[in-house]
């Protein structure tokens, strides 16, 4: 109890800070004059008062944090964002059920992309422009953003920044104050989202569009405003722009950094991850256009090039654009797709998924063991980038994956016994679990998640949540371990 006092009243800084998001929506419905500023801002006095209010009843508690009061503020941060965010979406989508805006809201924020709505098309641009910037900020995460400005309140940053960020960069410290190193990455992003609106303009996207997906492809979320995603413009340059963005958001935000401090692309081409992210893709690219050429799904191969790039590239990084409905091509096609979402992204990027770093050590351990195998005296070390990887690390590693697939599998019963076939019930926890978006089948880009039960949105959002939080940070919460003192 004490711990869960302590976080709340950074819970409340948090909410009413979350709260002057409301002016981006409000300001674009007052410019385009969709009627829905009135309802942006009851949204926003209802998540400012909450937010008031628990600062309010618990500043006194507020002290320096630990690392299970850290691990608690990610946790109920991004239950308690989703929650404060159906509340425009309920007041401004009529005939939207709490259910399917709590699921809109956890998509969004977890930069999933998985969606309700049809419609979109429709829909008021600024309610568009919310969910779109619900991803945005959801990419690189709400609580890196509060690093930044909680030390200016007193309270410290790195048990945070420690808990919120996957992987190596963990342990690599950027600058010499995480609070420095949060503002330094949010810079990036934010440069990089202004490039990417500009350059959809430049391609010929109208501005609201263009805003509206430079947040999504950013934060590789993948929301759109049209119901046929980007499919709607059928246009090869702006095709290309997302996928040059795609790709930039799916390296490690870190070695972005490093490159631009050391004004070189060396950075690139030392990171074993970046290169392994590159070539997967590439290769993913060339292997899925050369088999559709061959099962004549398209007229030469150029286009097959020009599909397989896209989808591959925007499923593979968890982004979940589409240009096609790619369930329908023959089935290697979109497994192996939906399968590169599940490890593609680097640790660090906007990515979900399991990450292309662990992967790495995945696969080197595997063969590490066939050498230890064939060569029972031989001290095998596991190295990437030259260096031996620590037995703690592989072990967790270990830990993370069978965590991974033990979900999956569970998940995946739970809504086939609800009543799901079994390639929707699988690519629905795949597609949520790693925060791509559209499955297959009954989920595939050509539908939504509308198909499904009350029950299926749920265990759908649950996973989602579950996939943003890469599992272990939501799960420890639940045992008596960590509330044991």
């Amino acid at each position: 109890m004490n711990w869960i006092l302590r976080v709340a009243p950074l819970l409340g800084i948090i909410a009413m800070g979350m709260s002057l998001l409301h002016l981006v929506p409000i300001g674009a419905s007052y410019v385009l004059g969709d009627g829905t500023h009135r309802w942006f801002g009851i949204s926003m006095a209802v998540n400012f008062a909450a937010g008031f209010a628990a600062w309010l009843g618990t500043r006194r508690y507020r002290r320096e944090i630990g690392i299970h009061e850290g691990i608690l503020l990610v946790v109920f941060v991004w239950i308690g964002g989703a929650l404060f965010a159906t509340v425009p979406l309920l007041l401004a989508i009529p005939g939207l059920t709490y259910t399917d805006a709590f699921f809109e809201a956890v998509s969004g924020l977890t930069a999933t992309g998985a969606t309700v709505l049809s419609g979109l098309d429709k829909l008021p641009p600024s309610v568009n422009l919310w969910r779109g910037l619900l991803q945005w900020l959801g990419g690189m995460g709400v609580i890196v953003l509060a690093v930044a400005v909680l030390p200016l309140l007193g309270v410290g940053g790195r048990q945070l920044f420690r808990a919120e960020i996957p992987g190596p960069m963990k342990a690599d410290h950027l600058t010499p104050r995480i609070t420095e190193t949060a503002k330094a990455l949010w810079l990036i992003y934010a440069a990089l989202t202004v490039a990417c609106c500009l350059a959809y303009r430049a391609a010929g996207m109208p501005w609201v569009d263009a805003v509206m997906h430079s947040f999504t492809t950013l934060s590789l979320g993948g929301f759109s405003n049209h119901d046929a995603s980007f499919g709607h413009y059928d246009s090869p340059l702006i095709e290309a722009v997302a996928i040059g963005f795609m790709l930039v958001a799916g390296i490690n935000f870190a070695t972005h950094f490093i490159a631009l401090r050391g004004r070189s692309p060396a950075a690139y081409l030392r990171d074993p991850e970046a290169r392994h992210f590159v070539l997967v893709a590439g290769l993913s690219v060339v292997g899925v256009a050369a088999y559709l050429h061959f099962h004549g799904i398209h007229p030469d191969f150029a286009s097959s090039l020009r599909y397989a790039a896209f989808n591959a590239i925007s499923v593979g990084t968890t982004t979940g654009y589409a240009i096609t409905d790619y369930s329908l091509w023959p089935v290697f096609a979109p497994l192996w797709v939906l399968f590169l979402g599940t490890f593609l992204s680097c640790s660090g990027s906007t990515g979900g998924g399991v990450k292309m770093i662990r992967a790495i050590v995945l696969f080197r351990q595997v063969y590490r063991e066939f050498q230890r195998l064939a060569h029972p005296n031989a001290i095998v070390p596991l190295k990437i980038g030259g260096q031996p990887v620590p037995v703690q690390v592989i072990f967790a590693v270990l830990a993370f994956f069978f965590m991974w697939v033990s979900t999956t599998v569970t998940m995946t019963l739970i809504l086939a016994l609800s009543g799901l076939d079994a390639m929707t019930a699988f690519s629905a926890v795949v597609a949520c679990l790693n925060n791509i978006g559209p499955g297959l089948d009954d989920v595939g880009p050509s539908t939504n998640y509308a198909v499904l039960s009350d029950f299926q949105t749920w265990v759908c959002a649950f996973a989602m949540l579950l996939g943003r939080l890469e599992l272990f940070t939501f799960f420890l919460v639940l045992t008596p371990t960590f509330w044991r003192k």
